[in-house]
């Protein structure tokens, strides 16, 4: 097919990338290790750990999986923690043993939790100790053998990490009382350990992460990412953006959770294949201490999603930071704002760059060429190796600057959803695309354009959320005949969730409600905004409720 995008690359890019350069993700480690062993890797809290530490760790590790816990190759491992210095070397340890990592968000309730350790089938889990009551509430009903509970500050030295620990438990009071029996504690896995270890075959082919994404369904689906998918997004993303990076002196703040893929393969990966060192964020939320951080660090790239950029320029300490040495900023995740991305480039001088990916493509399918000099306000050019197609609903490529779905084909592209068979068939094609759901159209330079991410999911400050996990769990409450949930336009987050609700029971109450959905929800899915309705939702002739009209009518609101 045309790839008419190439004629819009950076001069610098590669059309093509050698995909079997490496045999699998440790090889790849293997050489940044051994290139840059006295850097740092990692920073965290304001200590480091550099790659020969994290290489040694994280083999130790790998011989605690393999030879105390007895895991075998292809045995699926958790790791439900924020940012901190245990997450790589719980990451890199899984990896290196052939056993596959299972990403789990740290604030996940019970339910969330229960329903992906079945589905995955985890064996063991690794948890920071604020989600150990959450994983005492499910664990009998899992087949979960292992638990491994660490403590934020378990590798701070002393006395910071006794403090921050304390702190934790005993001042935000965010470790709920827990009894889980037989937990191991992190700090033992890497006792006695040898700092080498001998890894098993692994192959392209071999399953590396299931990547959980939300469901239209309502049940979140493992994405199946093999050695392959990650090896060749790394080396596209690389191949984009390496000429502008300085080989062992790129500084990079990541501030999204690792556990979300981006996060992982786009930052902490091809920042650490260059040398460079991630600064990690535990909690970007908590904004006076992020900016705090950014004032302190001379770095060269920050990403995040568009409500992070503008939080912190409205932070009173932004001019405080020194952004001389930032070389390109990506927004992700949501839609950029150009107000946001203007306002970002007079006060830094440094564009906003927009991408698009996705779970199931691990995850860069597009980017905005590093050399721009302004922001584009496309979403973005196709990566090398990939293919996209803009399809109307019966599956032809349709022509240039007209609306339809994003089809993607490529080696980042998953194998398909883990134990859920039909589901995969559903979102690919015949010819092997990959159906994203997502609404674009493409320019004559193949530039894209997302004009609508999904018909239904809702993106909250860049997270996706799925309607139909929040009806299905709503509905669950005995006072609650239907509910709908749609997005709509909020200024803080990109889109707010509002749920409208018929009652079963008059006594219903707004608080109820939202206690209910505290019980059962991550934060990011509450609803904002509840209205009660006394008449039936609008629904099509089969009792498929009709939320495009329910939309419509939020809009004429806002318009009126």
């Amino acid at each position: 097919m045309e790839r008419k995008w190439y004629q819009s690359y950076d001069k610098e890019v590669k059309k093509e990338v050698n995909l079997d350069l490496y045999d699998n993700l440790p090889h790849i480690f293997d050489e940044m290790f051994h290139k840059f062993p006295d850097k740092d890797a990692f920073i965290s809290m304001n200590h480091s750990i550099t790659f020969r530490e994290t290489d040694e760790q994280s083999n130790r590790l790998a011989n605690y999986l393999t030879n105390e816990l007895k895991l075998k190759k292809g045995d699926r491992v958790g790791i439900m923690m924020p940012n901190c210095l245990q997450y790589p070397l719980c990451l890199f340890a899984i990896l290196k043993a052939g056993l596959v990592v299972v990403n789990i968000n740290p604030l996940y309730t019970p339910r969330e939790l229960e329903y992906q350790l079945n589905d995955a089938g985890v064996r063991a889990i690794f948890a920071w100790e604020p989600a150990m009551k959450t994983l005492e509430a499910c664990l009998s009903k899992t087949a979960v053998e292992h638990i491994v509970c660490t403590k934020l500050g378990d590798l701070l030295p002393f006395p910071k990490g006794f403090i921050i620990n304390s702190v934790i438990k005993y001042v935000k009071k965010m470790v709920p009382k827990w009894n889980v029996p037989n937990v191991i504690w992190f700090k033992d896995t890497l006792k006695n350990m040898s700092p080498k270890f001998e890894r098993p075959s692994i192959s392209q082919d071999c399953n590396a992460f299931l990547q959980y994404t939300g469901g239209t369904t309502g049940l979140s689906k493992g994405a199946i990412l093999t050695h392959r998918n990650i090896l060749a997004n790394i080396q596209q993303s690389l191949n984009w953006y390496e000429f502008k990076a300085d080989e062992g002196q790129e500084i990079v703040i990541n501030a999204l959770p690792l556990s979300h893929i981006f996060s992982l393969v786009a930052i902490c990966f091809c920042t650490l294949i260059i040398g460079g060192v991630n600064v990690l964020i535990t909690n970007p939320r908590d904004i006076d201490t992020f900016v705090g951080v950014l004032t302190k660090i001379k770095f060269t790239n920050l990403s995040g999603v568009n409500t992070l950029f503008k939080k912190i320029m409205d932070h009173p300490n932004f001019s405080k930071i020194d952004t001389s040495a930032l070389k390109y900023c990506v927004s992700g995740g949501m839609a950029t704002e150009e107000a946001v991305a203007k306002r970002w480039e007079k006060h830094t001088g440094t564009i906003l760059l927009e991408g698009y990916g996705l779970t199931e493509c691990s995850p860069t399918v597009l980017f905005n060429p590093i050399n721009n000099k302004e922001f584009s306000g496309m979403t973005g050019l196709p990566l090398p190796e990939t293919d996209v197609q803009i399809r109307d609903d019966k599956g032809n490529e349709i022509a240039e600057g007209e609306i339809g779905e994003i089809c993607v084909s490529g080696p980042q592209v998953m194998k398909g959803y883990w134990n859920h068979e039909e589901e995969t068939k559903k979102v690919f094609h015949e010819d092997g695309y990959l159906r994203t759901g997502d609404m674009a159209y493409m320019d004559a330079r193949g530039y894209v354009k997302i004009v609508d991410r999904g018909k239904d999911m809702i993106l909250v400050s860049g997270f996706n959320v799925y309607p139909t996990e929040l009806e299905n769990v709503i509905t669950k409450h005995p006072k609650v005949f239907e509910a709908a949930a749609i997005g709509v336009p909020d200024e803080t987050t990109g889109e707010a969730i509002k749920l409208i609700v018929v009652k079963h029971d008059e006594d219903l109450t707004e608080e109820e409600l939202r206690g209910f959905c505290k019980e059962n929800l991550t934060n990011y899915k509450i609803p904002k905004i509840v209205e009660f309705r006394k008449e039936e939702l609008p629904k099509t002739p089969v009792g498929k409720i009709l939320k495009r009209v329910l939309r419509e009518e939020e809009e004429k609101k806002r318009n009126s």
